[in-house]
C-alpha cells in the first residue's frame, strides 16, 4: 500500500498498492531486497504503465520465475483510477 513514484509531467506523487504473484523456478525474491528496490522508485518520474512493466522486467531478470503477475493499483488522482496488470510466462519449449 506504500508504493510511490512521481508523475513525470506534473511532478505530483502517485501512490499505490503493488501485488506480486509468482511461481518461482530455482530462485526466490528476498523480501528485504525487494523492499529496498521498490523504495528506489520514490521521487522517480515515471508513467504508471512504465513503472509496472519496468518492475516486472527487473524481477523476471532477477529470479527467472516460471510465471509472474504484477498489479500496480494506484490511488485515485484527478478523478481517475488506474490499475495496471502485467504478466510474464516462461517459454517452456
Amino acid at each position: 500500500d506504500e508504493f510511490t513514484a512521481v508523475c513525470p509531467w506534473t511532478c505530483l506523487p502517485d501512490f499505490g498498492t503493488l501485488r506480486i504473484n509468482y511461481v518461482p523456478d530455482r530462485l526466490c525474491i528476498e523480501l528485504k531486497s525487494l523492499k529496498h528496490y521498490l523504495l528506489s522508485y520514490t521521487g522517480v518520474g515515471i508513467v504508471q504503465e512504465h513503472a509496472a512493466n519496468r518492475i516486472l522486467d527487473d524481477l523476471v531478470r532477477a529470479c527467472h520465475p516460471r510465471r509472474m503477475t504484477l498489479t500496480l493499483d494506484y490511488k485515485v488522482r484527478g478523478g481517475i483510477h488506474t490499475a495496471v496488470t502485467v504478466r510474464y510466462k516462461k517459454d517452456e519449449t
